[in-house]
């Protein structure tokens, strides 16, 4: 992190010194020092096998010496794990800083709460009243650091830094945080910390299914990625295209009510559309001015030539029947079979409304960028002959609420002919 900027290792820095002020009053407060040694290398172990072999970071150990341990003590709990991991000495002093900081809030909030002697009891259901407020606050504490840093250190705009931040971490720290409290519970039982010991096994095995799904869905990532950049660097003039058709079709199945899981297969439909280029000989995609018949036979093969290309990757779904119908038309004019109507794919008749969309808003080799307004108004007048009104609708609803901003990817195009009607290649 050699080449991080002065004013983020100023950040780190003073984020740094207020952790270390909740650390001062350690040696006036009645500590178990054997147990908070024994956490503290629990915590430092699972963090090593938690980054070499699984994804992201271990709390349960954390959350637990919150619940166990008063606010200085269960701080401490945090840091030489965290010093102890991979990376520059900024980066491991940031990551400590940071979980004591959070550890501590927890601690604190969970102590207000009178949840140490809920644990001790224990009192259910009352002790999930604490342990939930110590969660959320050390949920809180990280997503404010976790944004601060990108404003700080990547100039990341405020209003984009924290976007999410803290839903994406609520739910797999909640359960992080219900480990957290059956170890404390059980610590505090007469069976002791070897019985505390025992849930981290349960919750070892389900971090490393969570670990094999998000290896999984990263491969399919970057499978999708290298499929784009060939495309990509085939059609310069498309640069940037795919993502963007990508986008606008999820904007479209949002609008539509689909489920998150559908929402994500569209949007690799949106990305993959133009995967069959790769088989068009590259003149004819870069050419200015009129396609001959014949070249235009040639390019309008590319929904067939993709969908060969995908139509062996199962995680795609429903997305490869959209790159191999995204050009079909409601009338039955388009191709390559000619389709009509509802016999179209309902994710190729969103993926064509995207296409189009964003090929009215950018510059091709083949026509200017045209407003938004003006290309939303060509949409609307083609719906139900090219489109799919309900697809139509949904992209306008969606743009005139959260807005479009297309990207102009040719520096020199050619003057536009006239056209009745969107033309794609």
């Amino acid at each position: 992190m050699e080449g991080i900027p002065a004013r983020a290792r100023v950040y780190v820095a003073c984020v740094a010194l207020v952790a270390l002020l909740g650390l001062l009053p350690l040696p006036a407060v009645r500590t178990p020092w054997w147990a908070l040694a024994l956490l503290a290398a629990l915590y430092a172990g699972c963090e090593q096998i938690a980054r070499r072999r699984f994804a992201g970071t271990f709390y349960p150990v954390l959350l637990a010496g919150a619940f166990l341990l008063p606010p200085p003590a269960a701080a401490l709990v945090a840091v030489p794990g965290a010093l102890l991991s991979q990376g520059a000495g900024v980066r491991r002093l940031w990551r400590a800083a940071q979980l004591a900081l959070a550890v501590w809030a927890a601690a604190r909030v969970h102590w207000a709460l009178d949840g140490r002697d809920a644990v001790v009891a224990p009192d259910f259901p009352y002790a999930l009243l604490p342990a939930g407020a110590a969660v959320l606050a050390f949920c809180l504490v990280l997503t404010v650091l976790d944004g601060s840093i990108l404003v700080v250190a990547e100039r990341v705009p405020v209003r984009r830094a924290w976007r999410g931040l803290f839903l994406r971490s609520l739910a797999p720290i909640a359960v992080h945080g219900l480990a957290g409290l059956m170890m404390a519970v059980l610590w505090r039982s007469p069976y002791g910390p070897v019985a505390a010991l025992l849930v981290l096994l349960p919750m070892g095995v389900s971090w490393w299914v969570f670990a094999q799904v998000h290896r999984e869905r990263a491969a399919h990532q970057a499978t999708i990625r290298a499929l784009v950049q060939a495309v990509d660097i085939k059609d310069g003039y498309t640069r940037g295209h795919s993502e963007r058709v990508g986008q606008a079709s999820m904007m479209i199945a949002r609008e539509l009510g689909m489920d998150a899981e559908r929402v994500e297969v569209l949007r690799f439909a949106g990305i993959l559309h133009d995967v069959g280029k790769l088989g068009v000989p590259t003149r004819l995609l870069r050419k200015d001015g009129p396609l001959t018949p014949e070249e235009r036979r040639i390019i309008e093969l590319h929904p067939e030539y993709g969908h060969e290309m995908v139509r062996g990757i199962s995680f795609l779904g429903e997305a490869r029947g959209a790159v191999l119908h995204h050009h079909e038309r409601l009338d039955g004019s388009g191709y390559p079979y000619g389709l009509v109507g509802a016999q179209i794919p309902e994710s190729a008749r969103v993926v064509a409304v995207a296409d189009a969309f964003d090929a009215m808003t950018s510059n091709r080799s083949y026509s200017r960028a045209r407003p938004v307004p003006v290309a939303l108004a060509e949409l609307e007048r083609c719906a139900g002959t090219q489109f799919d009104p309900r697809m139509v609708q949904a992209l306008v609803r969606s743009v005139t609420r959260h807005g479009w901003h297309p990207a102009v990817t040719a520096e020199a195009p050619r003057p536009p002919r006239p056209r009745s009607t969107v033309v794609q290649r």
